[in-house]
């Protein structure tokens, strides 16, 4: 911002005024303090939420974007990373007219809240993922204008999906449901709450494949005012030190207790060259470094766990467990 640059002879006539009473030192102190305790403030831009409520809602969608990096390397069978780019709470207008004049929107709703929200994806990355569902590379195009009705309908059940693991994300503040009401296009004919409502903006820096874009979750106020106190740092932190519920732990012990996993006992092991190898004929005999008083080591996913001696069971080969091996890891 310019400054003015006083003149020598307006320097002289300021100091001449001061020596000779005019004007009061003191008092032109006291109104240059005035003017710097007096800043602008822009009504349209209204801070609803605090620095607090804005770490929550971070926190939250971090957990989403782990979740949706998940969901789309699953979904598509290619490379897959989303991460938080950025949270903000704007009003709604400049939010809409940051996006591209065509781009891909998904409006749901969020029982039992009111209000609804918003699903931006950039068309480069809407294409990536169009193209890999169907079979292709990924390659993201921009063309949205030119959508099939079949095109929209695949790309509105994907995202459908792919937004379910919001309800994840905020299922330690609230028990939500989603519901996909519209699919969009185009901007301007999208109009949730009036211009100048403060809605939170979370920005995902998202890459599917060789493509590379943004997705933006525009949620507005009204629909976090029921769940604001539940945002900070003091709820989260009442959350983490709460109780373990008994019947999840039973559900993931059942969970794990019906998990398959590979054993296999060692006989023994020998080195030989490649020239004995190939040279083995009927009836040679090889060498193990087992001694066949000592007890067989039993893996468990190739990791080393139990001392075990062979034997029969019913006609069939089996092995007794002697005890558990000590790593050093375990000592």
């Amino acid at each position: 911002m310019a400054e003015d640059v006083l003149s020598q002879g307006e320097i002289d006539a300021l100091l001449s005024a001061i020596s000779t009473g005019e004007m009061d030192a003191e008092e032109l102190k006291e109104q240059q303090t005035e003017e710097r305790k007096i800043r602008d403030y822009d009504f349209k831009r209204a801070l609803r939420f605090s620095k607090d409520q804005i770490r929550g809602l971070t926190r939250i969608h971090e957990n989403f974007a782990r979740l949706l990096t998940s969901f789309f390397a699953g979904q598509l069978r290619t490379y897959a990373e989303v991460s938080v780019a950025s949270v903000d709470q704007v009003p709604y207008e400049e939010f809409i007219r940051s996006m591209p004049q065509r781009t891909v929107l998904n409006i749901f709703s969020v029982e039992p809240l009111e209000g609804r929200i918003l699903y931006e994806v950039n068309p480069n990355i809407a294409y990536a993922i169009l193209d890999r569902t169907l079979g292709g590379e990924g390659q993201g195009e921009s063309k949205v204008e030119n959508l099939t009705e079949i095109e929209s309908r695949i790309m509105s059940r994907l995202f459908e999906q792919a937004f379910g693991s919001l309800e994840e994300a905020w299922g330690n503040l609230v028990e939500i449901d989603l519901s996909l009401e519209e699919f969009e296009i185009n901007p301007q004919f999208i109009q949730m709450v009036s211009p100048n409502e403060t809605v939170v903006v979370v920005s995902l820096n998202t890459t599917i494949g060789e493509s590379s874009g943004m997705m933006n979750i525009c949620i507005p106020h009204m629909v976090l005012e029921p769940i604001i106190s539940k945002l900070s740092v003091h709820y989260w932190m009442q959350n983490e030190s709460s109780k373990s519920n008994p019947e999840d732990f039973e559900h993931i012990a059942t969970n794990l207790n019906q998990v398959n996993v590979e054993t296999k006992a060692l006989l023994g092991e020998s080195s030989i060259s490649i020239d004995e190898f190939l040279n083995l004929n009927e009836d040679d005999v090889i060498m193990l470094n087992q001694e066949i008083d000592q007890p067989l080591k039993l893996f468990v996913n190739d990791e080393p766990k139990f001392y075990v001696q062979p034997g029969k069971k019913k006609r069939h080969m089996a092995v007794q467990v002697l005890g558990e091996t000590r790593g050093e890891e375990d000592e």
